[in-house]
């Protein structure tokens, strides 16, 4: 029986010496590259350098070792094609039956402060090359770009050290997976375009998850090669594993709390809806007023907060069901204290929160938008009555939390707690009715109200009048503004307006 042929040129040696000396036991020959030739030199297995294949020298600091005829002359040429198959016979080309190949780290560096210089000499070309040669001739070639596939591999060589042109289809499809991410990658750092021409992702898959929002939806999860996040390199400091809803709410309630650089904020998520936010001095005053907002919705929810849990709060955060409790540290005793909870998930968050657009799937296409990370410059107030330095500070606080509620969205606020929240209404009369009845069922002191959008007609202003709301800030922008700053007049509201619009659907 002939000899095969093994190209190796990786970067990730974890278990390659077991898998080469697999190989040459089963008569494969072995053709390597630099470090990986070293690598496997010293193994005491007995690798062919490249060089001796191509005769010629890697050279241009070892950007040109694998470009060449001999290499993918073998890779590319087709078995059972005369003319193939004599052209690398005249060229003497030894073909090649299998290429193991993981590419340069350039996921790795892409996010890192280098230098750009520096990032590009972390693009790989000849890997790339070869894999793409031999997964296009998988038909005879076997492609591996996991040390994963090592084992799948090595269950199934037959006795003439082949694989089935199935496995090879399959290895085949990863290659043109990976290389596409990778391509990807490498476009999102060189062009630099907010919406370019072709909409190009690079994500790698973490896990699978149990299912979706629901039982019978399977789900998995990605993060990005190309962007740090909050949602990205947390750390589960205890509990049990993720679920999709559970990642998703997290996201919005890490959001949320982020709108609060210089306060200290906690925020209460229930089915991707804020359901509770505070601001405070302490850490345990200011989860027990985010938790004062909605004690009935809080129960089986997710809590985020952009401080410190320190031991008072984490007795308090124990005396509630909750899914998770996320925070930027955790201190030793309060850590202790919370994994007395079995399957709370407790979740430490590293990075803040970087997204810069927002992607919408929609069937047949994909909806790409900046996200929604600006307030208005240019807050005005409408009305003849101003607030006050207290009541501005109340509305400032509502509005920042009602964008991030289901639109339409209204929040009612004493100027630290979200006590009111009313979205996902077809109609902003309904927001604005849900929203001052639940916070009027916790508070009996003077509420503010925020609004996403503008008010199409003044029945807000007349009901907020009749339920005693003490201002109102919106965007503004209907045909009836002066209707509603009329009604306003009327009442004694002050009322501001900011000339944005927070839509969240």
């Amino acid at each position: 029986m002939s000899k095969k042929r093994a190209l190796i040129s990786v970067s990730d040696k974890s278990g390659l010496i077991d898998f080469a000396k697999f190989l040459e036991a089963n008569n494969y020959e072995l053709i390597s590259t630099g470090g990986t030739f070293k690598h496997l030199k010293d193994a005491g297995l007995h690798p062919i350098q490249i060089d001796e294949v191509t005769n010629f020298p890697e050279m241009l600091d070892g950007r040109v070792k694998t470009l060449h005829p001999k290499v993918h002359g073998g890779l590319l040429a087709v078995r059972d094609n005369e003319e193939h198959m004599s052209t690398v016979a005249e060229h003497e080309i030894s073909l090649i039956d299998m290429v193991i190949v993981n590419l340069y780290p350039f996921f790795a560096h892409a996010n890192t402060d280098i230098s750009l210089e520096e990032k590009v000499e972390f693009i790989d070309i000849g890997g790339p090359s070869m894999l793409r040669s031999g997964a296009k001739n998988f038909q005879s070639v076997a492609v591996i770009t996991n040390v994963e596939d090592y084992e799948t591999v090595q269950k199934e060589i037959d006795e003439n050290g082949d694989t089935t042109v199935e496995t090879r289809k399959k290895l085949a499809g990863k290659v043109f997976n990976l290389t596409s991410a990778y391509d990807a990658a490498i476009s999102q750092m060189l062009l630099d375009e907010e919406y370019p021409q072709y909409l190009t992702a690079s994500y790698q898959k973490v896990s699978d998850l149990r299912y979706g929002e629901n039982p019978h939806q399977s789900a998995a999860y990605y993060v990005s090669t190309t962007e740090n996040g909050a949602m990205k390199d947390f750390e589960i400091l205890g509990g049990k594993e993720l679920s999709f809803n559970n990642l998703r709410d997290m996201d919005l309630c890490w959001n949320v709390v982020n709108e609060f650089q210089n306060e200290m904020a906690c925020c209460a998520v229930k089915h991707s809806t804020p359901c509770g936010v505070a601001i405070g001095n302490t850490a345990v005053e200011t989860y027990t007023k985010a938790f004062e907002c909605d004690p009935v919705s809080i129960f089986g929810g997710i809590i985020g907060m952009n401080f410190t849990v320190d031991l008072a709060t984490a007795e308090e955060l124990n005396k509630t069901f909750l899914e998770i409790v996320m925070a930027p540290d955790f201190d030793a005793d309060a850590l202790e204290i919370l994994k007395t909870k079995k399957n709370l998930r407790i979740i430490k968050i590293k990075n803040p929160v970087s997204d810069s657009q927002t992607w919408v799937k929609i069937d047949g296409g994909m909806l790409v938008q900046a996200t929604d990370s600006e307030f208005s410059n240019d807050i005005k107030t409408v009305t003849s009555v101003q607030p006050t330095s207290e009541q501005e500070k109340a509305l400032l606080f509502a509005q920042r939390v009602v964008k991030y509620v289901k639109s339409n969205a209204i929040v009612v606020s004493n100027g630290f707690q979200a006590l009111g929240i009313g979205g996902g209404q077809v109609n902003r009369i309904w927001a604005t009715q849900h929203a001052v009845e639940r916070a009027k069922e916790k508070f009996s002191g003077d509420l503010v109200l925020a609004s996403d959008a503008f008010f199409p007609f003044r029945d807000v202003v007349d009901f907020c009048a009749k339920e005693g709301i003490k201002a109102i800030i919106q965007p503004g922008g209907s045909m009836r503004d002066e209707e509603s700053i009329k009604a306003a007049d009327e009442y004694g509201i002050p009322m501001m307006l900011t000339g944005m619009r927070h839509f969240l659907h």
